[in-house]
């Protein structure tokens, strides 16, 4: 409850010191111990416990609490577990307020009627929503006033004074505020700029101010509490709680810590039982809608910008930039001027030996991996470093799978003077070892990402927190049409040159425009960039391929859309794989580039509305695919393409002869050559391909990466 928060707060005020309000991951180290963890919390000087709900995917955390999360979900740890715990601990004593801060995608997946009802029964007052800024918790806001329960706004560095203006209007409670740019964890200094930070936020409220991020020493709650209402701490315990073997030395150091942190050593610790004291006076707050942006955020319920509050301004910033560059001729004159430079325009052309040995309708190859650097993704990549150059960014990162958008961003990088960051999955950085060459000789810097399942997702999750760390210097170029608005528009109209181009080139062609296009989708730009030009052409349909991995049946898969559920990753509602409490789960696919549980929300969209079909094709498919397109038409190409091409040569031989069919070719396959080989020994006996070397597979000089 509100009151209950606003309630402690008063009464501390009235005590002359600043609350010590603290978190842990619930279910962290284990089970057992979280309710001794609680009381011993409030026992030693806290007033207000935050309680980590476990997420797979903390984007805004850094190592410490990454690695409780983890631990917290191997313990099986979900929502009902983190209602259990309070309701024990109340049971036992516990009477000062607990607040439930997590991510947004748990919550929803919960459902809200349920999660709120059972925060009142069991003694819950309230959420910090990590990944829900006002534009996105409008429903949020309106069911926690309805159950009287407090959503706690977020306050960065970065939030201007106009925002903060509106922000502290929807504060029930008090404030989070942020006293640094970046992820959680302890630093050596408290921001020196602090003191100016909560300033621009006081002369817009009198609700309480708590700060954090940061916070670990005496010397840093001293500095903090003589500034705000509230000091929080989180990363410090959970690395008191880390430094210990037992049980009992765990209580015993965090014990010891609370009281020295907090300057309470030696001092009787009466904790604040706010039912027993004089209720606060609750504001009475008007929620406001924040969801107004100057171009739809989007499409359907799909989309929308789930981004931590440090992100939000840029955000802004980059709508604001990219819709003026939209509207400007000169803009698109000189994207178009690197066409040269990039290979457009693709050529398409008529796959005439696949054709007649498919027996039915015509293939038209879109050859996207003519393309300087092999795929599509230098048209992203160029679009954005013009839009990065706008913005006065000169430090690019970007994540990557299986390698291609990673060179593009490099080569891009390298043609502009700017300094590029690539992260990648370590599994990844192995089975495409050959792009990570590239990266390097282009002059990027390649980090590979050990956490996860350590590809595309965990390189995203990376490239985030680089992102919210460096945000006033940094582009985050993202690669695909994911992402928080406004990415999936953007990523979408400066990938749509391939299906303009298309229209242009089948009408001069064939005469006509093709009866059905045919893409790959993992994130999905290729397939984005081929279908929005087609969208209201009714008489072609488009289909989209997935990676279906082992086979849909043995949850080893990344087809997303296939089987996947909506929920909330990486800024934006989309299908998700993922399991019934909203934790995302690990994929599976033999292209790394189609390896990510999500998918770009415009692509929800297309499926939503019956506009687009998406299916899935297996790795056995796909190299059958692969064999088809190289064979009978001396292309070789990306395993990504691959998907697509199977599902394009099966339709093509339950059609007519004169039925078209637009496949677009989304890279080439020279990166894949390596893995083809590694998991032909498993795949070629059941597809009849036999290319084993007489003397070894070690005869083509690389060291083979290890099939699944």
């Amino acid at each position: 409850m509100s009151q209950a928060l606003l309630t402690v707060f008063k009464t501390i005020k009235n005590q002359n010191r600043a609350a010590l309000i603290s978190f842990i991951t619930a279910g962290y180290p284990t089970k057992e111990e979280t309710v001794d963890i609680l009381l011993t919390l409030q026992n030693n000087g806290t007033d207000i416990i935050e309680l980590g709900i476990p997420f797979s995917d903390p984007t805004a955390d850094g190592p410490i609490i990454q690695q409780a999360n983890h631990i917290s979900l191997n313990n099986k740890v979900n929502l009902d577990d983190c209602f259990e715990f309070v309701k024990q601990a109340r049971e036992k004593g516990l009477v000062i307020p607990v607040i439930f801060m997590g991510y947004a995608n748990p919550f929803e997946q919960y459902g809200l009627d349920k999660l709120m009802t059972k925060c009142n029964e069991v003694g819950v007052q309230g959420f910090i929503n990590i990944d829900l800024p006002p534009e996105e918790s409008y429903e949020f806001r309106l069911k926690c006033d309805e159950y009287k329960l407090s959503l706690i706004p977020l306050i960065a560095p970065t939030t201007s004074d106009q925002r903060i203006e509106k922000l502290v209007k929807t504060a029930t409670s008090y404030i989070y505020v942020m006293s640094a740019l970046g992820v959680t964890g302890f630093r050596d200094k408290i921001n020196a700029d602090l003191p100016h930070l909560v300033g621009r936020v006081r002369k817009h409220t009198n609700v309480p101010i708590a700060v954090g991020f940061g916070v670990s020493t005496p010397e840093h709650f001293k500095i903090v509490s003589e500034q705000a209402d509230g000091v929080i701490i989180g990363s410090k315990i959970i690395k008191v709680l880390n430094s210990s073997n037992t049980k009992e030395e765990r209580l015993t150091n965090l014990e010891k810590y609370c009281r020295e942190v907090c300057h309470r050593e030696g001092e009787e610790i009466i904790p604040i039982d706010y039912k027993k004291e004089t209720p606060a006076e609750v504001p009475i707050v008007k929620q406001i809608d924040f969801s107004q942006h100057r171009m739809d955020s989007k499409f359907g319920e799909c989309g929308g910008q789930y981004a931590s509050e440090s992100l939000i301004d840029c955000l802004d910033e980059l709508e604001k930039v990219y819709l003026t560059a939209k509207e400007d001729p000169l803009f698109w004159e000189e994207f178009r001027s690197y066409y040269d430079y990039m290979g457009r325009e693709s050529k398409l052309h008529l796959a005439d030996r696949l054709t007649k040995e498919m027996g039915g309708a015509r293939i038209w190859l879109k050859r996207e991996d003519l393309n300087h650097t092999g795929s599509h993704k230098l048209n992203n990549a160029i679009g954005q470093i013009l839009l990065a150059k706008r913005l006065g960014k000169k430090r690019i990162i970007a994540e990557t799978g299986a390698g291609q958008h990673g060179v593009a961003t490099a080569t891009a990088c390298a043609k502009f003077g700017l300094e590029c960051v690539v992260y990648m999955g370590e599994v990844d950085v192995k089975r495409q070892a050959l792009n990570v060459f590239r990266m390097k000789m282009l002059g990027a810097k390649v980090i590979p990402v050990t956490s996860g399942s350590k590809t595309l997702k965990d390189a995203v999750n990376e490239a985030m927190r680089d992102w919210v760390t460096n945000v006033t210097t940094t582009h985050y170029l993202v690669g695909s049409a994911f992402g928080p608005h406004p990415f999936p528009s953007i990523v979408r109209d400066f990938q749509s040159v391939i299906g303009e181009e298309s229209k242009k080139q089948m009408m001069e062609k064939a005469g006509k425009l093709p009866d059905y296009i045919i893409a790959c989708v993992g994130g999905g730009s290729n397939s984005i960039g081929l279908f929005y030009p087609y969208i209201n052409e009714k008489d072609v349909k488009m289909i989209g391929v997935e990676a279906g991995g082992s086979g849909i049946e043995t949850g080893l898969h990344s087809a997303s859309i296939t089987a996947g559920t909506l929920g909330i990753l990486h800024g934006a509602k989309s299908y998700l794989i993922q399991n019934k409490e909203g934790q995302i789960l690990d994929t599976y696919s033999i292209s790394a580039g189609l390896d990510y549980p999500g998918v770009g929300p415009e692509h929800a969209y297309l499926k939503e509305s019956g506009r687009a079909q998406y299916v899935a094709a297996t790795d056995e498919q796909a190299l059958i695919g692969f064999r088809r397109l190289t064979q009978y038409e001396g292309i070789i190409p990306a395993l990504e393409s691959s998907h697509a091409a199977y599902t394009c040569t099966e339709l093509a031989k339950t059609l007519p002869k004169d039925k078209d069919i637009l496949l677009c070719v989304s890279g080439r396959g020279d990166k894949d050559v390596i893995s083809i080989a590694a998991n032909l020994p498993k795949f070629g006996p059941k597809i009849g391909w036999d290319l084993r070397f007489e003397d070894g597979a070690e005869n083509i000089g690389v060291q083979l990466p290890i099939s699944n």
